[in-house]
């Protein structure tokens, strides 16, 4: 009765605890936040086609529950949320999940996001409304670019305070300095990127602590859906 992603989910929250050096019955109790990013609900749409008398089934399908499992099953007592924002969904995870520690709201946070297909329907609908890329490639920027491609998979990054982490001794593979969200508002369509707003979201996320982009050496995007 439980979603593959839910179960996907705790394997690679276990993996990353894991690999960042964690004894989880060191964390019971702990301000740990848990922040999913997760949009699809194939397996949903696959078992409530018929009547189900699984009392399991109303949390094995709720998406919610696939970070809420998380801090269950290991007794996390931080925020635990979903995020739904579509192609960007595990990156606005990883916002919130600064935002909560930046705040205090948590200690320790996981972050980051997962993705099944299970079901060809959305994948004929994008087909059918031009989303997809014809070749089965993505060729992002390029002039040749039709579309993008689907992927599935599960990532999560253990998160904490940079200062909290050397005291610690911890393995540390990146600082996050600032992050920044926001949204195209009206463009000349609902897949179709707003240049202005990018260029705004990056204008932010520089200024919030103060780099120069000029400063930069590497800038990473992501080309689905926009």
């Amino acid at each position: 009765a439980m979603d593959p992603q839910q179960r996907l989910l705790l394997e690679v929250a276990w993996e990353t605890l894991e690999d960042a050096g964690q004894i989880p019955e060191e964390l019971k109790g702990s301000e740990t936040g848990v922040f999913i990013g997760i949009g699809t609900h194939d397996y949903s749409i696959m078992l409530w086609q018929q009547p189900v008398s699984e009392p399991y089934a109303t949390t094995g399908t709720g998406n919610c529950i696939a970070a809420n499992r998380i801090s269950y099953s290991f007794d996390f007592k931080g925020p635990s949320l979903a995020v739904d924002t579509a192609c960007s969904s595990s990156l606005v995870a990883v916002h919130l999940a600064c935002q909560s520690i930046w705040t205090g709201e948590s200690e320790l946070a996981l972050a980051g996001g997962v993705n099944m297909l299970l079901l060809p329907t959305i994948m004929v609908g994008f087909s059918k409304g031009g989303f997809m890329s014809s070749e089965g490639k993505c060729k992002s920027f390029d002039a040749g670019a039709d579309g993008y491609v689907r992927g599935e998979g599960a990532g999560l990054v253990l998160l904490k305070p940079l200062s909290q982490a050397q005291a610690d001794g911890d393995d540390i593979y990146g600082v996050i300095l600032s992050s920044a969200v926001n949204q195209d508002g009206l463009s000349d369509g609902m897949a179709a990127p707003n240049p202005v707003a990018q260029e705004a979201v990056l204008r932010e996320a520089y200024q919030k602590v103060g780099i120069d982009p000029s400063q930069v050496d590497y800038v990473e995007t992501h080309g689905t859906g926009t």
